[in-house]
């Protein structure tokens, strides 16, 4: 393969790994930022993960119900309180996941009054679990006796109750609509990320609910790879196993408000402040440019004024000898930011301490 072809997908920026906010996870709800992205790339990904997420993952749900005593929806069963409609909504509302590779699976509710019956009445073998055992489905009076017997299914996506019709059904089975995916909700979100100088790559924030049955991790890790085993198909050649690139060198940069200021507010002795006045030095940004050395070679500048602006310096988190972007200020333009120069010590070595080379004003 060409190395014309491949620098088109080498030469665009990708975000090392997804940041996972540990601090709001939850098995509901996760929170993910992948940082940096080429421009119209986090609207690219974050709308196909969102439609992938809200309409491919699978999940269970009941198709459908027989209950003793009604032969079909628009009735009522003696000594309950809610129709068969209202039941059929609330036995909707119920999360289901189920394990194992098997399928439709039989639950039965047998349950006599007075007494509300909630999901946890249920009764299922162990590869169904129902994520939301309070959610209630019917009251059954003193005296009444409410049976049904429910069919679990996998699926994805929303499928409608005629799907669900078959041939042979025992008489009374009443097939739901059913909605199979675990994800209850997913918002994106794409602003500005910043490599070097450059602000224009997009940053994508994707924010994942669940109902339990998957975690958002995991929901989010099945979206890319269905994602990617559909686009793959349309790649027309072979692929070949590339080394791994080094990461190009990215400059620390730092801002600090102090640059702009003028050296007149630095409350220098007489002495250090003529000198850098007839050194030309007007702003803080550029006194930091210069050197030691620099600064000795200015007429009258001696170590004890080294020293004394070394100094204040230091207590701004400044040193002499740094290199500036953005220098001097244009109107409109950005910030001047730190992008290298030395280390800051936490204290000024004794080196600096020598009052012998100033002379007398």
């Amino acid at each position: 393969m060409s190395m014309s072809l491949q620098k088109n997908w080498r030469d665009l920026i990708r975000p090392k790994n997804m940041v996972v906010d540990r601090d709001t996870l939850t098995a509901h709800y996760g929170k993910f930022v992948a940082e940096p992205l080429e421009r119209g790339y986090g609207v690219t990904l974050g709308n196909s993960l969102r439609r992938i997420l809200l309409s491919s993952l699978q999940g269970a749900a009941f198709t459908s119900v027989r209950i003793e005593g009604a032969s079909h929806e628009f009735m009522s069963v003696a000594d309950v309180k809610e129709d068969v409609t209202d039941i059929i909504l609330n036995l909707k509302e119920v999360d289901l996941k189920l394990q194992g590779s098997g399928d439709g699976k039989t639950a039965r509710i047998e349950i006599q009054g007075p007494r509300e019956i909630k999901a946890r009445d249920i009764s299922h073998d162990e590869s169904v679990i129902i994520l939301n055992p309070d959610q209630h489905i019917a009251t059954v009076a003193e005296g009444g006796t409410f049976k049904a017997e429910l069919t679990v299914k996998r699926g994805r996506g929303y499928v409608p109750a005629n799907q669900f019709r078959q041939e042979g059904q025992a008489l009374g089975t009443l097939p739901m609509d059913a909605l199979f995916s675990p994800i209850v909700k997913v918002n994106y979100n794409v602003t500005h990320a910043r490599v070097g100088q450059q602000t224009d790559y997009d940053k994508l924030t994707l924010e994942v609910w669940t109902n339990g049955a998957v975690s958002p991790e995991d929901a989010v890790g099945i979206a890319a790879k269905i994602l990617k085993e559909q686009v793959s198909i349309f790649i027309n050649f072979n692929e070949e196993i590339e080394p791994e690139l080094p990461e190009p060198e990215v400059k620390e940069e730092r801002v600090n408000e102090n640059l702009l200021r003028s050296v007149e507010e630095l409350e220098l002795s007489v002495r250090s402040a003529n000198c850098l006045q007839n050194a030309n030095i007007k702003f803080i940004g550029d006194l930091v440019q210069k050197t030691e050395s620099d600064m000795l070679k200015t007429k009258n500048f001696g170590r004890k004024s080294l020293k004394e602006i070394k100094e204040i310096l230091h207590e701004m988190g400044l040193s002499l000898g740094m290199k500036l972007e953005n220098w001097p200020p244009k109107p409109g333009a950005a910030k001047p930011v730190i992008v290298g120069g030395p280390v800051l010590r936490d204290t000024l070595s004794d080196d600096d301490d020598d009052d012998g080379d100033d002379l007398e004003a």
